[in-house]
């Protein structure tokens, strides 16, 4: 990728970079070249249509991680209000990697959770590169014990490759606290809301990922591990990472077809990337409409049916 750009997109940002000349050609000289721009408009309609529809799982893990996609910080501000992010585990520290609080959206109280990966290398390395520690996730926890005693949904905005595998985080506890997490958020009372926005990799994700409905961007991913873990365990060798991902079956369409996930929510053309307020709204609309759903059952149905959809997940016959 050069300057934000694919390999695979340059024909068609090549194409729009005419547009934008003549757009600003005709605005500057008062010269009449909408019939060219209608042409060249509709010539790059067809060929987005045509790059973007035919992407490889490896092309959308590489948008999954492209360097201006929505954080979950974007969200937050783009789709709720008043948030007041809460800090810390009440054991350790307060990880960055890891953001939680209190906001509304649309006016309904909730808690929202999840990863935070920087924006510049200064940010990435404040944030762990958005890798939580096991007090990240214990913060996460915590804010979700705080939402069902307050009877708030929980919406979880995934987006991680993993948690932090350091030597540190494995003598804090990460596997225990991976576990705890999965074992309380399948008996929490109160509707649930995974969103796989970009990354959703291992425990790292499955951490704050159990959920009555589990959503998923149109060219995020969701795997076990990474194309280039799965690549270094099976082959080792990470050369082999885009035949990793065609075996892994990590891409959305791949896990709505094994009723993994619930809905995958459609991205601008090109990627999240390209229009952060476009991915936000659709988003938006999509947790309204699954909240308003998930509100109006009770409490124990609420969990009854989650573990019952967990326990459906693998079922072949």
């Amino acid at each position: 990728m050069l300057n934000g750009v694919f390999e695979w997109e340059k024909p068609l940002v090549e194409l729009e970079k005419k547009i934008e000349e003549l757009r600003r050609f005709t605005k500057e000289e008062g010269i009449d070249f909408s019939a060219e721009i209608a042409t060249l408009e509709s010539r790059a309609e067809n060929l987005r249509h045509d790059i973007y529809s035919r992407l490889t799982p490896w092309q959308k893990v590489m948008i999954a991680r492209h360097p201006r996609r929505p954080t979950c910080l974007d969200y937050i501000e783009l789709i709720f209000d008043d948030f007041f992010e809460l800090h810390g585990d009440r054991t350790i520290r307060d990880d960055p990697a890891m953001v939680g609080g209190i906001a509304l959206l649309e006016g309904r109280p909730v808690t929202v959770i999840g990863p935070q990966k920087g924006k510049d290398t200064k940010d990435n390395i404040a944030r762990n590169f958005g890798l939580p520690h096991p007090e990240g996730y214990r913060k996460a926890l915590r804010l979700m014990r705080q939402a069902e005693k307050f009877h708030r949904p929980i919406i979880s905005l995934i987006d991680v490759v993993g948690a932090y595998p350091g030597i540190e985080a494995e003598q804090r506890g990460q596997g225990v606290i991976i576990a705890e997490n999965i074992r309380q958020m399948s008996f929490l009372k109160v509707p649930i809301i995974c969103v796989i926005t970009g990354e959703g990799g291992s425990g790292g994700a499955l951490a704050i990922g159990v959920g009555d409905r589990i959503l998923m961007l149109e060219n995020a991913w969701y795997s076990v591990c990474s194309p280039e873990m799965c690549a270094q365990i099976l082959w080792k060798d990470t050369k082999k990472a885009v035949e990793a991902a065609q075996s892994l079956c990590l891409t959305a369409q791949d896990l709505l077809a094994w009723k993994i996930i619930d809905e995958i929510i459609p991205e601008p053309p090109g990627g999240a990337h390209r229009d952060h307020e476009a991915m936000a709204m659709t988003l938006k609309e999509a947790l309204l409409r699954h909240l308003q759903e998930l509100e109006a059952r009770p409490a124990d149905e609420l969990v009854a049916k989650r573990l019952d959809r967990y326990r459906q997940i693998g079922v072949v016959w």
